[in-house]
């Protein structure tokens, strides 16, 4: 077992908040709860993803904003929200109300590119600009001027009696432009980011643009996101890797794992669909087994801040048994210490 040279800082997770379509209340109250028990392990930050039209999170602002009022130290991130559905003048709302009510926790990752199934799906988001509408970084631009106080109207002033109004996005929360994240799998993306002075969210997907080495890819996107950044070697990066450590799991446990990983394993260095996506091993195994193999992985080896990704469609105790694992073994093992209360 390697000593970490230097030790991890920041140890975070991520979860899609699965639920049942005919009672979706457990689902979400289990997400809560898997954030709050994440807090009480000592984790740095908690992620959400973003799932239109499907049985996950696909409110997670919303979501955050329930957790804002459920934990007190924790970071609070999307992981990510897809703009293409969202207008980024009332998002900056959003993101700048939870912000304000988590006391300055919320880590806002976002992507671009039209949204997914986009032919199924246009005519009821843009029945009557679908055919206009721009799903490039233009749409990241708009948002962070709004989120760094830019205007966003003409007028300000006062209107009739009462009715204050402002030119830029209110509330605004001091602190929420520098927690900023881009999520992003090309190289384009990642020096988009870092020219723009976002933090940039690595995953378990990239795209395979000049091999099918992904842990090769991902160290050049970081690399390039930080030769683009202002902060060069010192700009924030976070990788997203499915682990599954296994020490405290039940025989049945690691059994499901197992063929959890098995069925994902196939796909594994080989690009898939139009845009060459390629997927990382999911790292199933002791803390000890995992660790190793994190030492050993050329993204892993650039960053010093993690999102470990939740598989999708596991039960709530197996998150508890995996959570548990990752801040008891996994997180020392990599040299990082659980949050101070």
């Amino acid at each position: 077992m390697p000593s970490p040279s230097v030790p991890l800082q920041k140890l975070g997770f991520l979860t899609i908040g699965l639920f049942d379509g005919a009672d979706p209340g457990p689902g979400h109250e289990s997400t809560l709860a898997v954030i709050e028990l994440g807090e009480r392990l000592g984790f740095d930050s908690a992620w959400v993803r973003h799932r239109h039209l499907q049985y996950g999170i696909s409110s997670p602002v919303a979501v955050l904003a329930a957790a804002t009022q459920r934990t007190r130290r924790i970071g609070l991130g999307t992981a990510v929200i897809p703009l293409g559905w969202e207008n980024p003048l009332r998002l900056a709302e959003d993101l700048a109300t939870v912000d304000v009510l988590s006391g300055g926790r919320l880590n806002p990752g976002i992507s671009v590119g039209p949204p997914m199934h986009w032919a199924d799906v246009k005519d009821a988001l843009y029945p009557d600009t679908a055919d206009v509408e721009d799903f490039g970084y233009e749409r990241v631009a708009r948002l962070l001027r709004f989120v760094r106080g830019g205007r966003a109207a003409t007028f300000s002033g006062r209107e009739g009696v009462v009715e204050e109004w402002s030119d830029r996005v209110q509330p605004q929360s001091p602190g929420l432009a520098g927690r900023m994240w881009y999520g992003g799998g090309s190289r384009s993306s990642a020096r988009w980011a870092g020219d723009h002075g976002m933090n940039f969210l690595t995953s378990n997907v990239v795209r395979a643009e000049d091999s099918t080495d992904f842990a090769a890819i991902q160290r050049s996107h970081i690399e390039t996101f930080r030769a683009a950044h202002p902060d060069g070697d010192a700009a924030r990066v976070s990788q997203g890797l499915v682990v599954i450590p296994t020490d405290s799991a039940t025989a049945e446990q690691r059994a499901r794992y197992a063929a959890y990983v098995e069925a994902r394993t196939p796909r594994i260095g080989i690009p898939q669909g139009p845009g060459g996506l390629l997927f990382a091993p999911d790292l199933l195994g002791t803390s000890e087994q995992i660790a190793e193999a994190l030492y050993a992985h050329a993204g892993f080896q650039q960053v010093r801040e993690v999102a470990f990704a939740l598989p999708f469609s596991f039960a709530h105790e197996d998150y508890v048994q995996i959570l548990t694992d990752i801040a008891t073994r996994l997180g020392p093992a990599l040299g990082w210490q659980p949050a101070a209360e």
